[in-house]
């Protein structure tokens, strides 16, 4: 089984981790039956989030008696030191234990250090001196934030959107975790659902020795494909070089990631599944997506009231009106085709 260490945090955890925002949409019997599958099959790094609604609890209920089997990083979105503390108290409790072992600042606007005057990041080192976290982090979608990060020493670890589809910069951003000994965990490693290979997303991935993928996991189907890369893991061939090389063609640009920080959206848009509308019709089945469900989700994009809140809140500075505007115009027109696709 490979293995990936976390920086500086000495962390070893599986080439595979387990994503468990996904395990919010089913229901805890299944979730915890997923989850010990998981585990004994030797998946044993959880990453989750307070905000993440009942993902930290399904953990807790999982693992509760086995929490010296498994690694679990979570999340504090807080905003204020009280925040802090008010959130790690319901983390240990939600996830029934008494320490965390990597605890992440989840996505903030700015890098949190020492004398910043938030006492944020004074607030983790005395969590840590107190044992209830063993080690520090950070999430970001920003390339600012992240690369302060890491050139401020302070963090063991960085949780960043990276898959095949990384640019120059990304791929630069990965690398200086690696000079400087900082964990790079890789989310989005199907790149919000639009890479649709598994097999080619973890050989790409694999070529890092020091990246540490989590995959959002929700049925058994999808773990069962991840748990048979751990003795058998893929490796590049020429046919999957040949589909990084299309893929990346035809999702250059500007297309949503489906992070859902643009969220929520005052007219009710499910904005990171209506903006990727386009794409979604182009790499999968119509009759996935060509359904009156989704039909009324995109004719939602005719109530927007144009406040540009979603504008503002995107990581990657995407118009995001207009992309749904043009996602919705493309799906009016393979809806008025529907039939020639044999629905």
């Amino acid at each position: 089984m490979q293995t990936v260490t976390l920086g500086k945090s000495g962390l070893v955890v599986p080439k595979n981790g387990f994503g468990a925002l996904p395990i919010q949409r089913i229901s805890q019997q299944d979730t915890v039956y997923l989850l010990h599958k998981a585990l004994d099959h030797g998946m044993y790094y959880f990453d989750t989030a307070r905000f993440y609604t009942d993902s930290e609890e399904k953990l807790g209920a999982a693992f509760h008696d086995r929490r010296d089997k498994v690694i679990i990083s979570t999340k504090t979105g807080c905003n204020t030191v009280q925040e802090f503390w008010d959130q790690l108290a319901e983390s240990l409790r939600l996830l029934r234990t008494d320490y965390i072992d990597l605890y992440q600042f989840h996505n903030p606007a700015f890098c949190p250090k020492p004398g910043d005057g938030t006492g944020l990041y004074e607030a983790m080192l005395e969590a840590k001196q107190q044992g209830k976290i063993r080690h520090i982090g950070i999430t970001n979608h920003r390339m600012t934030v992240a690369q302060e990060a890491i050139d401020c020493g302070y963090y063991e670890t960085l949780q960043f959107p990276f898959s095949y589809l990384a640019n120059d910069a990304e791929l630069h951003l990965v690398e200086q975790c690696r000079e400087k000994n900082v964990g790079f965990i890789a989310m989005k490693g199907l790149a919000g659902g639009l890479i649709n290979h598994a097999a080619t997303a973890y050989a790409y991935l694999a070529q890092f020795p020091h990246v540490e993928p989590i995959w959002g996991i929700q049925r058994e189907s999808e773990l069962d494909e991840f748990i048979s890369f751990m003795d058998n893991p893929p490796v590049l061939t020429d046919e999957m070089r040949e589909r990084i090389a299309r893929d990346k063609e035809m999702l250059s640009g500007d297309f949503c990631r489906g992070c859902g920080y643009c969220q929520p959206c005052p007219a009710g848009i499910e904005i990171e599944s209506c903006n990727r509308m386009y794409l979604f019709l182009r790499r999968a089945p119509y009759s996935v997506y060509l359904t009156e469900e989704f039909k009324e989700k995109m004719e939602q994009i005719e109530k927007c009231k144009g406040c540009g809140q979603c504008r503002k809140k995107c990581p990657y500075n995407l118009d995001t009106p207009n992309l749904l505007k043009r996602n919705y115009e493309d799906f009016k027109e393979h809806w008025a085709k529907r039939k020639e696709y044999g629905m």
